[in-house]
């Protein structure tokens, strides 16, 4: 792949699409190119399309590059549904039909990867290869937490003692089910502040953490609907297990691990994915739980570089 062009923060202008009534956003840079998939990149919790911006510059030189805000994040639409991994799955998989065209490569980070794992398994004939970031999503173990489960853990009082927290586990589960206490939990979470600090926890490079990240991140927060999709996020019942869904995966599949991420123990959830998916690409990277943000430059070579030898 060719040298990349330096990552940009100037924002990029998208459009909508409308998919069943409601307005989607998504932005679409670079050419098609005859030999080689296009990229489609989605992003992890109260994230948006804004988060790819670093790499949607730096990938549009060699693929044509589209960046999709899932239903009730970002610039899309928030209406009141029960969100799920099956209607996001569907979102990216009428996108890619309907607008992209062909197969794309779906690059998903954390709640975004396991949506696009989603696709790439239960609608195979959308996905060229999947390239997952940090994905959440649960295994049948329960030893992994989906990453709703992660945050909320982030923005919880300190752990207690195991007794207290026996005690205290189904009564705080209770607690986030209260209206007025989900409604108190969203005013706390976005808050400028509380964004920042929970983004302290998850970058390993702290410069990587700007006013303008921050901004982008609280804006959607904001947008009328905005606290019923974060309350049906917490409150929808999990998706389909990874390791059901690794073992219905045919296409080529690249993880890349910030290795540095709180959320995840990258190294033995690397293990459980290699267990039912073994020939899978990985590479682990010096950061945290968003590496695409954090080092975009060496994401965009590996992530290009991968796409280039699968369609050889």
């Amino acid at each position: 792949m060719q040298a990349t062009t330096a990552p940009s923060t100037t924002p990029i202008p998208g459009k909508y699409w409308q998919w069943r009534g409601h307005n989607v956003y998504y932005v679409r840079v670079g050419e098609k190119q005859a030999q080689r998939p296009p990229l489609l990149l989605v992003h992890g919790f109260g994230a948006s399309t804004d988060h790819w911006r670093k790499n949607i510059t730096g990938l549009c030189q060699d693929f044509e590059v589209f960046a999709i805000d899932l239903l009730g994040f970002g610039r899309s639409a928030k209406p009141k549904l029960q969100y799920s991994a099956d209607l996001w799955r569907d979102q990216l998989h009428d996108f890619i039909s309907e607008v992209i065209g062909q197969k794309a490569v779906l690059a998903g980070n954390s709640l975004g990867g396991y949506a696009c794992l989603c696709v790439a398994a239960q609608r195979p004939d959308s996905a060229a290869g999947l390239v997952l970031l940090n994905s959440a999503g649960p295994f049948s173990e329960n030893q992994a937490t989906s990453e709703p489960e992660a945050l909320q853990s982030e923005i919880q009082p300190p752990k207690q003692p195991a007794t207290l927290q026996k005690l205290l586990g189904d009564g705080t589960k209770w607690i986030f089910q209260q209206p007025l206490a989900q409604f108190l939990l969203f005013q706390y979470v976005r808050q400028g502040w509380v964004i920042r600090q929970t983004l302290e926890k998850v970058y390993l490079d702290k410069s990587a953490i700007t006013d303008q990240l921050v901004e982008e991140i609280a804006r959607p927060a904001y947008d009328p609907g905005a606290m019923e999709v974060f309350v049906s996020v917490f409150s929808t019942p999990q998706g389909e297990k990874v390791d059901l869904l690794l073992k219905q995966l045919t296409c080529p599949l690249l993880m890349l691990w910030g290795e540095a991420d709180p959320w995840m123990n990258a190294r033995e959830r690397s293990q459980k994915f290699r267990q039912y998916y073994p020939e899978l690409r990985e590479h682990f990277l010096t950061a945290g739980h968003c590496p695409h943000d954090e080092i975009p430059d060496k994401v965009n070579q590996l992530l290009g570089d991968w796409v280039l030898s699968i369609t050889k």
